[in-house]
């Protein structure tokens, strides 16, 4: 098979590395900041362009978007995110962009993760904790596992739920390494809402 090159030079043909679809999850994780793709749209997008095989594969998914612009600014996709709290209550809920990494340190307050409606653009999630008091929740869903097994507890508790679909190929792995003490850490799937019936 021959490979075909485009009119700029790319060999569009040829084998995307990981950094190449780390790239344009990069690109499409900004586009969606920026207001230029729903949620649906990157999450579609973004789990064509983690299994993409060539660069015409990946060029093709962001050629609506206005690379030129400026799409790579320094700072515009975070790999680390960071919460500092005492006596507050902060949560990440419907569409975030999930990081690569999170620092989390708070005390007497809770920090609510919703993986469950959450856009998920890495394989693998790292959560340094510290946590005095207070409640860490993550709501998860099929496909993402939680690892609590580098978590350091002291008169703390560490409940994680079965969660449903444990079958299903993983989408995200969750590690959680760090100390909780005087406080916990619960890991769940979303409350049905149970409908009423006429």
């Amino acid at each position: 098979m021959s490979v075909q090159r485009s009119s700029e030079g790319a060999a569009v043909g040829l084998r995307a590395s990981h950094a190449d679809r780390d790239g344009v999850v990069d690109l499409l994780s900004a586009a969606a900041g920026d207001g230029m793709l729903t949620a649906e749209e990157l999450d579609e997008r973004v789990g064509a362009a983690l299994s993409a095989r060539t660069l015409g594969e990946l060029t093709a998914l962001t050629a609506d978007l206005p690379v030129s612009s400026g799409l790579r600014r320094e700072g515009e996709v975070k790999d680390v995110v960071r919460i500092e709290q005492q006596g507050a209550s902060t949560r990440r809920g419907d569409g975030w962009v999930v990081p690569r990494r999170m620092e989390i340190r708070s005390e007497w307050g809770e920090v609510t993760l919703d993986l469950a409606r959450a856009v998920i653009t890495h394989d693998t999630l790292h959560i340094d904790l510290t946590l005095r008091g207070g409640t860490l929740k993550l709501v998860t869903r099929p496909g993402v596992v939680v690892d609590t097994d580098a978590l350091v507890a002291h008169y703390a508790k560490v409940k994680v739920a079965r969660a449903a679909g444990a079958g299903d190929p993983a989408v995200l792995r969750v590690e959680i390494a760090g100390e909780v003490s005087f406080g916990q850490v619960v890991v769940r799937s979303p409350r049905r809402r149970f409908a009423r019936r006429g």
